[in-house]
């Protein structure tokens, strides 16, 4: 039956090479193909099946509206589905977090919020250049693709892909914390620096096809006040670590960062049907009537089923077990990266965003494979693909997620083998020989990923004494193994 899609479907499909099976039905974490064999999905249909498959309560508010006979399909006509949806959307999640922006109804991908994105910033600033970061995927319609740095997507163009100047995200440069923020201060504030002034500062608070690497709040503040000063707004792409991926419904939540657009899809409709908005700074908003458009603005069924989903978000058990979801994840990382310390693992992401660097690409395409023979789904990501990349749905059930863990442990141990730890922090790693002078007492590892820095079995000295004489390598985000 697989044969179809080879002799029909575009040379193009990209996913279902490395899965190849019939999928028929989800539910929750999982899908079941036509042999009813079960698959759980860590892939969540990268990133827009957040509330997982089919999520009960999304699922019956979709139904209940197909059976009134709702309206479908309506443009930017005024609808009841759409003003349930704008008033969700403020009263739940932007209100009582402080955030005052208007809502920007674009196509249904979050390409499209791109392309709006970056048309609104040229149009507020009268500006036509923007900057864009090393390893950024925003998508690859022309204006998003000129944004995104990866060569095998952009070489796909045909047509120059200009207006974008290229800077170094967080850790793009090997250097410092402070070294990466002021090569990016220079080169948009310095004289001399040929750089046109710049309409925006497009960025993702997580490089989520990029690597998955995190930035921290220093950096993020420092560009920040840059964009400031030049007179740029910022625009921050959730397309991918919004909705709740992260922990928290914006990933930018808790970071001093306040965006003047941001770009939100995937996930907004709850249960996979296509929903993409701006959020623009009311101060920003100067379209005029028409100005902007996409036929399918006016989804109505992902309105509702939006509205549903963002309904969750008032329901303590929700957000409770969605902590516990983000600690449990982390502590299974953790113990995963003890066991194959002898691999150099590095844990990279934040909240349910999570992944695993491996010196060897090859390694993390031979652990996604195995982790599919034994009905895992997971993918990899990064310039090279040399990230095993996680997923999960946020509402992932507690047995479930140990039961992928599992699954992933034992897909890793099969390509990688395990070897003991020596109890010698790995220098190597680290490329700072002078702060780790040291044996430890026990076999662990320095988790500095995101903005958390502990021991898995305590806060031992040695934790406490590197992050405080290495701030700059915490922030970073590298979880630095013990052999």
């Amino acid at each position: 039956m697989l044969s179809l899609f080879e002799r029909f479907e575009s040379n193009v499909r990209y996913y279902c090479r490395d899965f190849p099976v019939l999928f028929k039905r989800a539910e929750q974490s999982f899908m079941f193909d036509v042999e009813n064999k079960r698959y759980i999905d860590f892939l969540c249909g990268a990133g827009s099946l957040n509330y997982g498959h089919n999520h009960p309560y999304i699922k019956a508010a979709v139904i209940d509206y197909l059976q009134s006979d709702g309206i479908m399909q309506s443009l930017d006509l005024h609808t009841e589905a759409k003003s349930q949806f704008i008033d969700a959307l403020q009263t739940t999640i932007l209100a009582p977090r402080g955030l005052a922006y208007k809502q920007q109804f674009v196509g249904p991908t979050g390409a499209n919020a791109v392309e709006a994105a970056l048309k609104l910033a040229r149009k507020v600033t009268g500006r036509s250049s923007v900057v864009a970061f090393t390893n950024a995927y925003h998508g690859v319609s022309l204006g998003a693709l000129a944004t995104t740095a990866s060569a095998g997507k952009r070489e796909a163009a045909g047509v120059a892909l200009g207006g974008v100047t290229r800077l170094p995200y967080e850790g793009f440069l090997g250097g410092s914390r402070d070294d990466d923020a002021r090569y990016v201060e220079a080169m948009l504030t310095q004289a001399g620096n040929g750089v046109d002034a710049p309409a925006a500062i497009i960025l993702e608070t997580i490089q989520g096809e990029g690597g998955l690497q995190t930035a921290s709040a220093a950096w993020l503040a420092r560009i920040a006040a840059v964009a400031k000063q030049i007179g740029a707004l910022v625009i921050v792409d959730e397309i991918q670590t919004g909705c709740g991926r992260t922990g928290t419904f914006f990933s930018f939540e808790g970071l001093p960062i306040v965006p003047d657009l941001v770009c939100l899809s995937k996930s907004l409709s709850g249960i996979g049907l296509p929903l993409s908005v701006v959020l623009i700074a009311p101060e920003h908003d100067v379209w005029t009537p028409g100005q902007h458009n996409g036929t399918f603005r006016g989804n109505n069924l992902a309105f509702v089923a939006g509205r549903a989903a963002i309904e969750l978000w008032r329901d303590e058990a929700f957000l409770g077990n969605l902590r516990s979801n983000v600690d449990r994840l982390d502590a299974r990382l953790h113990d995963l990266a003890r066991t194959y310390g002898h691999a150099r693992p590095v844990l990279k992401g934040r909240g349910l965003m999570r992944g695993i660097e491996l010196p060897d690409p090859s390694l993390a395409d031979k652990i996604k494979l195995e982790a599919f023979r034994r009905r895992l789904v997971i993918e990899t990501c990064g310039p090279e693909d040399s990230i095993v990349k996680l997923m999960p749905p946020i509402t992932v059930e507690a047995e479930i997620l140990d039961e992928a863990m599992d699954i992933l442990s034992a897909a890793v141990g099969a390509v990688l083998g395990a070897a003991p730890a020596s109890g010698r922090l790995d220098r190597r790693r680290v490329g700072e020989p002078e702060l780790f002078d040291r044996d430890l007492a026990h076999p662990e590892l320095l988790d500095l990923s995101g903005h958390r820095h502990r021991e898995l079995r305590g806060e031992l000295p040695v934790a406490r004494d590197l992050e405080r004489r290495d701030p700059a390598g915490a922030e970073r985000g590298e979880l630095f193994v013990v052999e």
